[in-house]
């Protein structure tokens, strides 16, 4: 089989394609995710503590010196990456709930078992018979 040949029905498989399109719109997500936080949550809350930029806070290890930046800690930039983390998990967690509610339990799905016809009944009564006769 060529490689491409080969390839082709890999690309094409139902998992593989439903990984794409789930990556593509995870991507999408995030970013979705990344503008919330930064655009609707992080300046009300920078409001509420003072007027604090969290993109701007950080720590300056050393100072710059002619053409070397400045080394900092941005610890703002942290605590927003934090916040999207903790947004996406729990979108992620909500999305699974609500999908593990619609499946049905394992024992619903078992039925019981049906009676068998007479007809085997009555042959399963002849062949006990026929074991204590022999016996």
């Amino acid at each position: 089989m060529s490689m491409m040949k080969e390839f082709k029905e890999f690309a094409m498989r139902g998992n593989v394609v439903d990984m794409a399109v789930g990556i593509i719109i995870g991507a999408a997500f995030g970013k979705i995710v990344s503008s919330f936080v930064n655009d609707l949550i992080m300046p009300p809350l920078g409001v509420m503590i003072g007027g604090v930029d969290f993109s701007n806070l950080g720590v300056t290890l050393q100072e710059a010196s002619g053409d070397v930046e400045a080394v900092t800690l941005n610890y703002g930039v942290f605590i927003q990456t934090v916040i999207d983390f903790t947004i996406v998990a729990f979108a992620v967690f909500l999305a699974i709930r609500v999908m593990n509610s619609m499946k049905k339990p394992v024992e619903d799905e078992v039925e019981a078992p049906e009676e068998p016809p007479k007809q085997e009944v009555l042959l399963e009564e002849i062949r006990d018979l026929l074991k204590q006769r022999s016996e």
